[in-house]
């Protein structure tokens, strides 16, 4: 019970937030006041009104919104999103375009446990879905699944992905972006060695940090100050009374909120300020830029604490990745086994949280792995999230990502004797 009240004050403070903002707004707006304009009545309307938003989206899951696609007849086919595997902290999910023909790419996208869901996603899977089937890893909040579940560490990560793959078939193409590109690059590693005939076609890794070291971030910068036992002491909480997974110690999302925040505090704070502003003037709309894009950032969820705990200890501290020492249920992974799969990594030049030069390591670790099956770009301009969801990705990089699927969409035979490690600046 050590942790659990703050958990809850947290919550609870939240709450209080979303309430002050509603009443400023019922306040405000109510019809006696007509009669005496203010423009600090208005004032407080709209700050109430954003303000209620804010914090009532911090514990809503967003919906993926994908409903229908209009195909090449013309037509708009209704869009199902089918669960494929059914997992306790996650599930491997299907956007099936009814009526359409199989797509020849089947693509799976592995979403990032970071503190956001997975319909973080949404424009990556709309700009695929034109020409792929795809499939996404849809995680779950930690705060909603029972203690009697168990554990989640990056182990128990690595192996969902392996069972992903394997239930989807070597026909496939996995696309990696953040944080688990190594997970995603060791759990194709495993497969090479365990399992070969359920390797993918080929493995994207989209800005992530396969060797953190490789460039430092403030990201790494914070991994490497702080102790495991302060993370723990500081960072870790039980969930509170209100939720399925009472008692369960998770990383909460609203800390990792708050770091997201602090990065670009200032940036954030005159989005918000320009947003009231938009609403006094009656220019905001429920769908607007700035809603749609908080609608979204500021859904967190809960992460599992040993989750959270092994990946800065294990990806960050002790690079056990990026020195190709990690272990998966007792078996040491070798990246040098990935001899058959296509591997190509995507960074963007004004990367804040992975660096360029984080990423590209993969290539290095991939030592089984010829030089024709090895790509990297790097997108001049790019920020971390335009590299998946942006401008930057629709115009340029998804292009990209589809050429080198087309080019790996036949597995070669298999090499007998492993060549030698390539550059990592290798290009496509």
């Amino acid at each position: 019970m050590r942790y659990m009240m703050t958990y809850d004050f947290m919550e609870a403070m939240r709450n209080t937030n979303q309430w002050l903002g509603a009443s400023a707004n019922s306040l405000a707006s109510y019809p006696v006041f007509s009669m005496m304009p203010n423009p600090a009545l208005n004032w407080m309307a709209a700050w109430g009104e954003v303000t209620e938003r804010t914090y009532q989206r911090m514990v809503v899951k967003p919906d993926w919104g994908i409903r229908t696609f209009t195909c090449e007849d013309g037509k708009d086919h209704l869009v199902d999103i089918a669960t494929v595997v059914e997992r306790p902290f996650g599930d491997l999910v299907h956007f099936k375009v009814n009526g359409r023909e199989e797509q020849p790419r089947k693509v799976l996208l592995v979403a990032p446990m970071s503190g956001h869901y997975a319909t973080l996603l949404r424009s990556t899977v709309k700009s695929l879905i034109v020409n792929c089937e795809v499939y996404v890893t849809d995680w779950h909040n930690a705060r909603d699944i029972p203690v009697s579940a168990g554990k989640f560490d990056v182990e128990d990560y690595t192996q969902y992905l392996v069972d992903f793959m394997r239930e989807m078939g070597p026909d496939t193409h996995v696309i990696a972006v953040c944080q688990p590109a190594p997970l995603t690059l060791a759990a194709t590693a495993y497969l090479a060695e365990q399992d070969p005939d359920a390797q993918p076609l080929s493995l994207t890794l989209i800005g992530g940090p396969v060797d953190p070291d490789a460039t430092p971030t403030e990201v790494t910068d914070f991994g490497r100050r702080v102790t495991m036992g302060q993370l723990e002491e500081t960072m870790i909480q039980r969930v509170g009374f209100k939720y399925k997974g009472v008692g369960r110690m998770v990383y909460p999302g609203l800390l990792q909120l708050s770091s997201f925040m602090s990065m670009n505090g200032e940036r954030h704070s005159k989005a918000f300020s320009d947003q009231i502003q938009r609403v006094m003037r009656n220019e905001a709309s429920d769908h607007d830029a700035h809603n749609r894009f908080y609608d979204e950032y500021l859904a967190v969820m809960d992460m599992p604490a040993e989750f959270y705990l092994s990946t800065v200890d294990r990806v960050f501290k002790k690079r056990e990745i990026a020195k190709n020492e990690f272990v998966v249920n007792g078996h040491k992974v070798d990246m040098g086994k990935i001899t058959n799969v296509a591997v190509k990594t995507v960074e963007g030049a004004d990367d804040d949280i992975s660096a360029p030069g984080q990423c590209i390591a993969a290539l290095d670790l991939c030592t089984g792995l010829p030089d024709s099956k090895k790509a990297s770009h790097v997108e001049p301009g790019a920020g971390h999230y335009g590299i998946f969801a942006g401008r930057s990705w629709r115009d340029n990089i998804r292009p990209l990502v589809i050429d080198f699927m087309n080019a790996n969409a036949k597995r070669a035979p298999a090499r007998k004797t492993a060549p030698k490690a390539a550059n990592k600046n290798t290009a496509a």
